[in-house]
C-alpha cells in the first residue's frame, strides 16, 4: 500500500514551527503509545534541535503496558523527559505542569536568581494528526480551548493556551511527512486513524492488521471475535492472504453474511478498525524500540 498524504497546510505549519522556535522554552511531543516510533515526525528532530523535550505517550490505556514501559525507558535513554497518560480518560495529564517545571528547573532557577520569579514558560505542543493533542491540551487547561475530534486534520492554526500564571502552551496543527518510506509506518498510522480512511483500501488495511494481531496477540484476537481457534497460517502465506482468512472467520462469527453465504468483508473490515481504534479488542502495542534499530 503506497500511503502518501501531505496537505498544503502542513507545509505552512512546518514553516510556522520553525519561526516560533525562538519564543519557546521547551517542546512537548505527543505520541501514540501504541506506535511511538511511527507517530514521531522525523522532521521534528531538525525543527526543534537544542530545545528541552518532553515526550507524552498518550492513549496508554489502549497500549500494552509492558510495551509502554519499554518505550519510557527508551526515550529517557535519549535524554527526554517522559509522561505517560490517557488524555481522553483524563488520566496522567495532571502531572504535566510538574513535568515541565522539572524539565526546565535549571532555567527557572536561573531566572529566579535574576529576580524574575514566576517568569512565563512557553511550551510548544507538537504531534501528528489525530494523536489526541487537542484532547490533551483541554485536559491540561481544565477547559475546552482546542477543538478535538476523532479524525485527522482538525486543528489548522496555532493558538496560545494559558495554563496557570507562569505556563503557556502553543498549540500547533498536526503535521505528517511527505512520504512513508517504510510501509509498516504507513500501516501503523492508518490502523490508528492518523491518515484518513478515504485514501485507503480498508479491506487490504484490515487484512494487514488481522495478520499482525494473529501473529502477536492471537489470544486477544480469538477472544475478541469468539473464535475457538484462529485459522492457522500456511507455509509461505503472506499477511494479506492470511489476514483475509482471519477477516472472513471473524465476519462469519459475527454473522456478516451476504447473498450466497459469503462474508461481507468490507463491513467486517470497518468494524475491525473501529473496534481496534476504540480499544474494544484489547490493549496492543504495534512496535517496540528495537524495531527502530533494525
Amino acid at each position: 500500500m503506497n500511503i502518501q498524504w501531505y496537505p498544503g497546510h502542513m507545509t505552512k505549519t512546518r514553516r510556522m514551527i520553525a519561526e516560533q522556535m525562538k519564543h519557546i522554552d521547551a517542546v512537548c511531543e505527543i505520541l501514540d503509545a501504541r506506535i511511538p516510533l511511527s507517530s514521531r515526525n522525523p522532521d521534528v528532530e531538525e525543527l526543534t534541535a537544542g530545545k528541552p523535550r518532553l515526550i507524552v505517550l498518550n492513549r496508554a490505556d489502549q497500549a500494552d503496558g509492558a510495551g509502554t514501559k519499554r518505550w519510557e525507558a527508551y526515550f529517557k535513554g535519549k535524554g527526554c523527559a517522559v509522561l505517560t497518560c490517557s488524555a481522553k480518560a483524563g488520566r496522567g495529564t495532571e502531572k504535566f505542569a510538574g513535568a515541565v517545571r522539572e524539565l526546565l528547573s535549571e532555567k527557572i532557577a536561573a531566572y529566579a536568581q535574576k529576580g524574575q520569579v514566576g517568569r512565563m514558560m512557553r511550551v510548544m505542543i507538537l504531534g501528528i494528526p489525530n494523536v489526541g493533542k487537542s484532547t490533551f491540551i483541554n485536559q491540561v487547561a481544565h477547559r475546552k480551548t482546542a477543538k478535538a475530534e476523532d479524525r485527522p486534520g482538525v486543528t489548522r492554526s496555532k493558538q496560545w493556551v494559558p495554563i496557570g500564571p507562569s505556563l503557556e502552551l502553543l498549540d500547533t496543527p498536526g503535521i505528517l511527512w511527505p512520504k512513508f518510506e517504510d510501509q509498516s509506518v504507513g500501516l501503523n498510522l492508518a490502523y490508528t486513524g492518523a491518515v484518513k480512511d478515504d485514501i485507503l483500501d480498508v479491506e487490504t488495511l484490515s487484512c494487514h492488521l488481522m495478520a499482525y494481531l494473529g501473529e502477536t496477540y492471537p489470544e486477544a484476537l480469538a477472544a475478541g471475535y469468539k473464535l475457538p481457534s484462529l485459522p492457522e497460517r500456511e507455509a509461505g502465506e503472506n499477511d494479506v492472504a492470511w489476514g483475509w482468512r482471519l477477516l472472513e472467520a471473524a465476519g462469519r462469527k459475527r454473522g456478516f453474511l451476504i447473498s450466497g453465504g459469503e462474508v461481507d468483508t468490507e463491513r467486517m473490515s470497518r468494524i475491525l478498525l473501529d473496534e481496534f481504534r476504540g480499544g474494544r479488542l484489547g490493549r496492543f502495542t504495534l512496535e517496540l524500540p528495537e524495531d527502530g534499530e533494525q
